[in-house]
């Protein structure tokens, strides 16, 4: 039965198709016969205690030279029989939680949100994976510069970073005794105003930071190694690392059976776990990406996976 999937994204016409999870999941929800809907920027919107958007018919096709076609744009009210991928990148501000809000209300209205957006407002990304410290490594989060600058004294080495960026943005890599630890720290705690978040150095981080994708807190076989690349040290695609498909080895997967689960009951559909060695420094649920480029390595169709678990309609387990 086709369903009318309705996307919030970035600005599409500003998207890389080539890397781009989002419109990977679009070209597959148009193979099976869905209607696509795309919301327009700021479009959503709550009226008499709706929920709906200002959106218009899409179709896509996987071209560079011209990848969507928009129709006429309208309002429509969200229920029953919508699935709505929300894919906004961070960060998670007031205006993303904003829309968390009123993307709740269309899921009291039937509408399949994906992913949660309870767990959406609930999981900070560098925080959440903390909720399984047997999988991470060494890590403190504070607001006080001289604990942060303990900790990186106690490891000798230490990545610090603020706890609401993507990308690798506003990533330090800290030696105890550098001479710009305190400005480091200053601007990242806005002067003690802001968490900060400090992670033991992983040398690991040579051979890649891999990012593994769970649906439905089951991981694919591979995972897609970010490697840094001359003289950056981080591995993130947009600081300019390079993605190298890998299979899980036994340590991903045990990882993975840690925080499947959770994931799963707090209705987070599709997730990015970054594991850098033998360690989880992250758990990504607003946008994970890295579809396009396992799929082109192996032969995958990551999106179908998606796609094959949102028509079977699990539910989330405590809901």
């Amino acid at each position: 039965m086709p369903l009318d999937v309705v996307v919030v994204m970035d600005p599409i016409g500003s998207i890389r198709i080539a890397k781009d999870s989002t419109f990977a999941m679009l070209l597959e929800a148009q193979r099976r016969g869905h209607r696509l809907h795309y919301v327009m920027p700021g479009g959503l919107s709550l009226d008499a205690g709706r929920a709906g958007a200002l959106a218009a018919p899409l179709t896509v096709r996987d071209d560079p030279s011209g990848w969507f076609e928009l129709g006429t744009a309208s309002q429509r009210e969200f229920g029953a029989g919508d699935v709505v991928l929300m894919r906004t990148d961070p960060p998670v501000d007031a205006d993303y939680i904003n829309d968390t809000h009123i993307l709740d209300i269309a899921r009291l209205a039937g509408a399949n949100v994906v992913n949660d957006p309870r767990g959406l407002r609930d999981l900070n990304e560098k925080l959440a994976a903390l909720l399984f410290p047997q999988c991470c490594p060494p890590t403190l989060v504070s607001r006080r510069a001289a604990a942060l600058k303990a900790f990186v004294a106690e490891h000798g080495q230490a990545v610090l970073k603020p706890l609401d960026g993507m990308g690798g943005r506003s990533i330090f890599r800290a030696t105890a005794g550098d001479p710009n630890l305190n400005v480091i720290l200053e601007t990242l705690t806005a002067s003690g105003r802001q968490l900060a978040m400090a992670q033991r150095w992983l040398p690991e981080i040579s051979e890649g930071d891999k990012r593994i994708l769970l649906i439905d807190g089951v991981p694919v076989d591979y995972s897609l190694a970010r490697i840094p690349q001359g003289d950056e040290f981080r591995g993130n695609l947009a600081a300019g690392g390079r993605g190298e498909g890998r299979p899980l080895s036994e340590r991903d997967r045990w990882i993975a059976a840690q925080v499947g689960p959770e994931m799963v009951r707090r209705g987070m559909r599709f997730v990015g776990l970054d594991v850098i060695g033998d360690w989880l420094t992250e758990v990504n649920v607003t946008s994970p990406t890295c579809i396009r480029e396992l799929d082109a390595e192996f032969g995958l169709n990551i999106a179908g996976m998606l796609f094959d678990a949102i028509e079977r309609g699990a539910p989330r387990t405590d809901a």
